[in-house]
């Protein structure tokens, strides 16, 4: 992900696909109109639940009326993680005219449209829903007066595998992964085996036959685009055994978070259709390396970036570098929903590129915010925060970061001096002054528990929402891995 000098802001024809440069005020009456002329039978409405998956239900084309966009429609809101108790269920679905696309990896022609969440009797926004706190970010950003626009850029790791099987029960519990490109099928017999698979930690960057999925990525890139998707570049990413990134397009905030739920929604419904089956697990392999969504961020105000400074180290501003120590500051409560699982816990360890020292440098991938230096130009400088991961719901993630980062600049957090090293291999003196990220989902979501005033500034989030998270966390998530034994643990103690 690169932001050059040249930012398109035209408008572009026509109201059927999204784009950095979607008109935002297309008219619900030329959104059905287009669609009636293109041959849509379906639409799709879509949100998000408090955990970042995509819900949805669908009408005939018949029923998308002007009327649906300004009334909205109902569905049950207590049958949607973190939302609404049985006694409340009544919710309603505005669609947004200036969110739709056509999904081409469906049959029948069908028109998706992103939708917002509101309450039925008072017609208040939703505050538990996630992309209107993704809307609020940004509206803060701009009360500030620090900036006008944030800009982001997800790198979406992932894993495309051939099959996966996987079981818990009272006497059970395991996992079997597999795919034609493993390193562990060198040896497979039964049918002929034609060999080229990239060797544990070695997919980075090897043409076909060891890259064996470039037509399949290919297929998505395009069905990306098609969707009004902007992609940049996509390539086999280190581990074996069909690791990949597809890079999208920067955009603003709310924007991109909508295209990573697109993006997600697209890879997993092409692998599956081919014959694969993709997933965002931030690490489903052992001993190998586990998928990230580097986060690149920047701020600017009235076209002129504020994170370039042509005096400063690696040519950032004092905003840039205040915005850093926001972010390093409140890293760990960020990483409740930058990094929220219990298996983002096995990627951030020390080793396979693990963003883990709560340090910036540039160039340096073992911090958790590296500077990239690819292009020297103002419009380029950005930071990139490497410790979340694609499980993250989006529209929460960048919220947050956004808000560290901003409550940095309001206060002039100043991070720790950059290290041009090698972070894991730093000793004495040098090593105690970086601290390391937490290493569970329990304690990430205790620093949530005990820092969230800066997220809470602007009523940007909810103390509703962020108790309604970490509940759910600790319930669903954290206690039940840990009531369960670990296939390992066998290995350990069975025959102690």
């Amino acid at each position: 992900m690169a932001i050059d000098e040249s930012i398109d802001v035209r408008a572009l024809e026509g109201t059927l696909t999204m784009s950095p440069t979607s008109n935002p005020d297309t008219k619900p009456k030329d959104v059905i109109r287009n669609a009636k002329d293109i041959g849509i039978k379906i639409v799709d409405l879509r949100f998000t639940d408090l955990f970042g998956s995509w819900q949805h239900f669908s009408i005939p084309v018949g029923e998308l009326t002007e009327t649906l966009f300004s009334e909205g429609i109902g569905f049950d809101g207590s049958s949607i993680r973190g939302f609404q108790k049985i006694f409340e269920s009544d919710m309603l679905l505005f669609p947004d005219p200036d969110r739709t696309f056509v999904d081409s990896t469906l049959e029948i022609p069908t028109l998706a449209i992103v939708c917002d969440i509101k309450d039925p009797l008072t017609l208040a926004d939703y505050s538990r829903d996630p992309r209107f706190v993704a809307r609020k970010a940004e509206e803060y950003l701009l009360s500030t007066g620090i900036a006008d626009t944030s800009y982001w850029g997800p790198e979406c790791e992932f894993y495309i595998f051939n099959s996966v099987r996987f079981d818990q029960n009272t006497n059970e519990g395991y996992y079997f992964i597999d795919s034609d490109e493993g390193i562990w099928n060198t040896g497979k017999n039964g049918t002929a085996n034609l060999g080229f698979r990239p060797k544990l930690k070695s997919g980075y960057f090897p043409t076909p036959p060891i890259d064996k999925l470039q037509d399949l990525r290919s297929k998505i890139v395009l069905a990306l685009i098609d969707a009004g998707v902007a992609i940049e570049v996509h390539h086999h990413e280190v581990g074996t055994a069909g690791q990949t990134e597809i890079d999208m397009r920067f955009d603003s905030l709310v924007k991109m978070a909508d295209k990573v739920l697109i993006y997600k929604h697209i890879v997993k419904n092409v692998c599956y259709q081919n014959g694969y089956t993709a997933t965002f697990m931030p690490k489903p392999l052992f001993g190998d390396n586990g998928s990230g969504m580097h986060t690149h961020q920047s701020l600017w105000k009235d076209g002129v970036p504020l994170f370039y400074d042509k005096d400063g180290y690696a040519l950032l501003s004092d905003t840039a570098r205040w915005y850093i120590g926001g972010l390093l500051a409140h890293a760990p409560a960020v990483l409740a929903f930058a990094a929220p699982t219990t298996n983002s816990y096995r990627r951030l360890v020390p080793g396979y590129e693990a963003p883990i020292k709560l340090a910036y440098s540039a160039r340096n991938r073992s911090a958790c915010v590296r500077i990239p230096t690819y292009s020297p130009a103002p419009a380029a400088r950005r930071l990139e925060f490497r410790s979340p991961d694609p499980m993250c719901n989006p529209y929460l993630s960048f919220a947050a970061c956004l808000m560290a980062g901003l409550d940095g600049v309001k206060r002039r957090i100043e991070p720790p001096k950059p290290i041009e090293a090698d972070l894991y291999e730093l000793e004495g003196e040098e090593k105690a002054l970086v601290k390391d990220l937490p290493g569970s989902l329990s304690e990430v979501l205790n620093a949530l528990e005990v820092d969230n005033d800066f997220l809470t500034e602007g009523g940007v989030f909810t103390q509703d929402l962020i108790d309604m998270y970490i509940s759910y966390k600790r319930e669903n998530e954290v206690d039940p891995v840990a009531l369960r034994p670990h296939p390992y643990e066998f290995a350990l103690y069975y025959d102690a």
